[in-house]
């Protein structure tokens, strides 16, 4: 079994992605969907979600940080051969990590910043 970026910083990339959408779906997704025009009854079920926004929240900053810990960790720490060691995948990885970042502080900072456009 490899002991490589790959191996654990996916699942963990994967996983605070997915938190960070549910996070903001509740809030961010209806606003999404109106301005895109997508309209209809069923976009106000979405805020049954809205009770779970912590823990979508927390999830994804627990994923994130095992995440970090794995991708940002110094490249001597990789044995020769193992994909942690390839600069290219390591840059995709940080590149992904910084993304997913940016979607988890919108859903943390989007019902502070939401009034101020209304």
């Amino acid at each position: 079994m490899m002991n490589d970026a790959s191996s654990s910083s996916r699942p963990a990339l994967l996983a605070g992605g997915l938190a960070a959408l549910l996070a903001s779906t509740c809030c961010l997704g209806p606003l999404v969907l109106v301005t895109l025009g997508i309209s209809g009854a069923w976009i106000g079920n979405l805020a049954i979600l809205e009770p779970y926004r912590p823990l979508f929240i927390g999830v994804a900053l627990v994923a994130m940080f095992f995440a970090w810990r794995r991708i940002f960790r110094p490249a001597q720490d990789c044995k020769p051969g193992e994909v942690c060691a390839i600069p290219q995948v390591r840059t995709t990885y940080k590149t992904v990590f910084w993304l997913i970042a940016a979607l988890v502080l919108v859903a943390v900072g989007f019902p502070y910043v939401l009034p101020l456009f209304y």
